[in-house]
C-alpha cells in the first residue's frame, strides 16, 4: 500500500456522520460526485466545492467542473451565500432549487449544501450552478404559440469573478432595494443600506466598509458609526 492509499484511508476513517475534518476530505469523497452530477446534467452545470475554512472568502474555490458557466476557476471568490453562511454559521444554510446570476446576466438554477467539521464550524460548500440559457432559447423560440408571463423574481445567489466585483453588485442591490438615489438619500437611508449589507454579511470583507462609504458619500468614521448604531438597536 502507499502511502497516497494511506492517507486517503486516515481521511476516510474521519469522514462520519456527514461531518469532514478538513476541506481535503471533503474533495476525496464529494469530487466523484461533482464529476457524475456535471456529466448527467451537462456542460451547461457547474459543480463547485468552495473551501470556507480559511475564511479567505476572496480565494474559496477548491474545485470545480465546468467552470466556463460563470467564468471562474480554481482559487477564484466566494459568493454571497458564502458571505451569509460566515457571518451566521449556527444557522441551516443548505437550500435547493434557488435563482443565481452569472456576472454577464445569465439565469442559473442553483442549490448549495454546507458541510462542518467535528466541532460544527462550516468548512465546506457544495454549489450546483445549471445556466437557463439553453432552456430561455427554446422558451423563445416558442413564446409567439405559448406566450406566458414570467413572475419577476430576486436572484438568490450572485457569481461574479471577484469579491470585488460581489461587493458592488451587492452595494447596488441594496441601494436599489432602498429605492431613493445616493444623492438623495439621508442618514436613515444610508443606514437602511448598511442594514440589508451587513444582513447579507457583506462586511465579512476585506475594506468593504470604506468601499461601501465611499459608494454613499460619507467618511469612513461615519459609516462605522451608523454600523454601531444599528447592531446596538438590533441587539
Amino acid at each position: 500500500m502507499t502511502g497516497t492509499e494511506n492517507a486517503d484511508d486516515r481521511i476516510r476513517a474521519v469522514v462520519t456522520k456527514g461531518r469532514f475534518e478538513s476541506i481535503e476530505a471533503a474533495h476525496l469523497v464529494l469530487e466523484p460526485v461533482m464529476r457524475a452530477i456535471a456529466s448527467a446534467v451537462g456542460e451547461h452545470c457547474e459543480v463547485v466545492l468552495h473551501d470556507l475554512s480559511q475564511r479567505d472568502l476572496d480565494h474559496t474555490i477548491y474545485a470545480i467542473v465546468n467552470g466556463h458557466v460563470t467564468g471562474r476557476k480554481v482559487g477564484g471568490p466566494s459568493t454571497n451565500l458564502g458571505l451569509e453562511a460566515v457571518r451566521d454559521e449556527d444557522a441551516e444554510h443548505n437550500e435547493f432549487g434557488y435563482s443565481g446570476r452569472t456576472a454577464d446576466g445569465r439565469e442559473l438554477h442553483c442549490s448549495s449544501v454546507y458541510y462542518r467539521d467535528a466541532s460544527g464550524r462550516i468548512i465546506a460548500a457544495l454549489c450546483i450552478n445549471v445556466d437557463l440559457t439553453p432552456l430561455q432559447t427554446a422558451q423563445n423560440l416558442l413564446s409567439t404559440l405559448l406566450p406566458s408571463a414570467a413572475p419577476e423574481k430576486r436572484d438568490r445567489e450572485l457569481h461574479t469573478h471577484g469579491i470585488a466585483g460581489l461587493l458592488d453588485t451587492m452595494i447596488t442591490d441594496a441601494v436599489s432595494a432602498v429605492g431613493r438615489p445616493v444623492a438623495m438619500m439621508d442618514k436613515p437611508d444610508r443606514i437602511a443600506v448598511l442594514r440589508i449589507l451587513d444582513g447579507l454579511g457583506a462586511f465579512h470583507v476585506k475594506r468593504s466598509v470604506e468601499t461601501v462609504a465611499k459608494r454613499l458619500g460619507i467618511s469612513k468614521v461615519t459609516a462605522y458609526a451608523y454600523l454601531d448604531q444599528l447592531r446596538s438597536d438590533r441587539d
